[in-house]
């Protein structure tokens, strides 16, 4: 039973790492959006390519995320991110007390 454990909580940090690695992008790209940054620089094409097809699809799920010229998606990532990271702790706090 300790190796399972181990192996749930392993996995839980490993995927809270890349999740708040990811937060740190996303907010990476909205300070992006607030200057006129050099499309060919490779960090600027890296971070978009990474953060615009979740953007993309925020946007196509929740047209209400795109409103007087403002965007909302990199907003609603950030949130379902925290989201997923708290249901997560939880559910391996829980798991822990079994």
């Amino acid at each position: 039973m300790a190796v399972i454990t181990s192996l749930v909580s392993a996995v839980y940090f490993v995927l809270d790492t890349v999740l708040s690695l990811y937060f740190w992008i996303i907010l990476a790209a909205v300070v992006l959006s607030w200057v006129n940054p050099d499309p060919y620089n490779p960090i600027v094409r890296g971070i978009r390519s990474l953060t615009e097809p979740v953007f993309y699809r925020v946007r196509k799920w929740m047209p209400f995320t795109f409103m007087s010229g403002i965007d909302f998606s990199p907003v609603v990532v950030m949130l379902a991110i925290k989201f997923v990271q708290v249901f997560l702790a939880q559910l391996l706090g829980r798991m822990m007390f079994f």
